[in-house]
């Protein structure tokens, strides 16, 4: 008999309840072998992060760069903003809020008892490139690829070739290890007193992102009823899209739900052939519920940290994010692995840091896709109004 696969979000899970309790009993040589493993594959993990910027990032954008058209260039401007708007979103209300949700709460710091937990050994991997090289580099390229009309150049081969190296990177190597790598992170906090704190304050972060989740869907479908070309009740047009809700929820893929999705958009009134084009565009474009985890995430991990931050600050950030979830993988945590170099390089998160994001971004991974999807209808409404089915082909020509 073949047993089903857990998938990732249950693995993680189980990692951060394992690790939690396992922190409380291991002793410290034990403790110290997830240490050393950490050490290791963070190391790993911080070679790959350019690597996975330039391998995702350039073939994405070239890709939509040489399919230009009037149509790809709306829909692409309207899921940009899109996704800055759910970031500077979430970073007001997290800015607002947070201080008052978590007051009183702070970590303990990675230096007297981190000094004390050293890895047995660590093998270091110094990246290949910096991470603000490699997304220069991947802009040139992409510009220079776009002025390529050959469907034959070596470089834009070279390019999707090296996109399914990372792909397997990922799938293979990462993401499997993935929940051992968290399980070591929060037996490493169990054991120096940290996990409470942690579990407590992101309790509270996690509500509060559920709630910008269903306030962003109703902001977005009050735009999209006002260029609806029928129904102009957001909560019907939102009422139509519950079953692409529901299955993203279930896949936490928004590719596996575009079928579901594409349906439901049609049914709201959008025409076929304007859905056909945005809905498959959009859930590769389209991040704005990625964007309220991250944001809010990272802002309550420095708040928690005494990190200091400020509003330019994240408009930098979330302004470079909206641009490298584009590159984001087809699997589960895409986004977040393609933020991971910006959260190091802007944010200045450490390691362990970005082990948390991984963490808490992959437990509420169903919830961020469901609103990345839901989001997609609204835009389509928004499109729908400007281009009718007539024109659409010589809009994208």
């Amino acid at each position: 008999m073949k047993f089903k696969k857990p998938n990732l979000l249950v693995l993680i899970i189980l990692a951060i309840l394992s690790g939690t309790l396992c922190g409380w009993f291991f002793n410290e040589s034990l403790t110290r072998i997830f240490i050393t493993f950490n050490s290791i594959f963070s190391n790993f993990l911080g070679f790959c992060i350019p690597l996975i910027i330039i391998g995702f990032v350039t073939p994405a954008i070239s890709e939509l760069g040489s399919k230009a058209g009037k149509l790809l260039l709306v829909t692409v401007t309207l899921a940009y903003a899109a996704t800055l708007g759910a970031g500077f979103l979430s970073y007001f209300v997290s800015d607002t809020f947070f201080p008052t949700l978590l007051e009183g709460q702070n970590l303990i710091s990675d230096t007297e008892m981190a000094k004390e937990l050293p890895p047995y050994f660590t093998i270091n991997m110094p990246a290949v490139i910096d991470i603000m090289s490699a997304l220069v580099l991947s802009f040139v390229v992409c510009i220079g690829l776009t002025q390529i009309k050959s469907s034959t150049s070596t470089i834009k081969r070279a390019t999707e070739e090296f996109r399914e190296i990372i792909s397997l990177i990922i799938a293979k190597i990462i993401v499997p290890l993935l929940p051992i790598y968290i399980f070591g992170i929060f037996v490493k906090m169990s054991f120096t007193g940290e996990v409470n704190s942690i579990l407590l304050a992101f309790s509270k972060v996690i509500l509060v992102i559920f709630a910008l989740h269903l306030f962003w869907l109703l902001f977005l479908y009050s735009i999209g009823a006002l260029f609806s070309k029928g129904e102009k009740n957001p909560f019907k047009l939102l009422g139509t899209m519950l079953p692409a809700y529901f299955t993203a929820l279930g896949t936490s893929s928004s590719a596996a739900t575009i079928p579901v999705t594409l349906r439901q958009t049609i049914k709201m009134g959008v025409d076929k052939d304007i859905a056909g084009f945005t809905v498959p565009l959009c859930a590769t474009i389209d991040l704005s519920g990625s964007a309220l985890k991250i944001v809010a995430c990272s802002i309550a991990l420095m708040m928690l940290k005494d990190i200091p931050y400020d509003f330019g600050l994240f408009a930098y950030f979330v302004s470079m994010m909206g641009i490298a979830l584009v590159a984001a993988p087809g699997v589960p945590g895409g986004s977040i692995m393609a933020a991971l170099g910006l959260l190091t390089s802007i944010l200045g998160f450490s390691d362990s840091d970005c082990g948390l994001m991984i963490a808490l971004y992959i437990a509420m991974d169903s919830f961020g896709t469901a609103c990345n999807v839901t989001g997609d209808g609204a835009l389509s409404l928004i499109i729908n109004r400007f281009y009718p089915s007539d024109k659409t082909e010589a809009a994208i020509v």
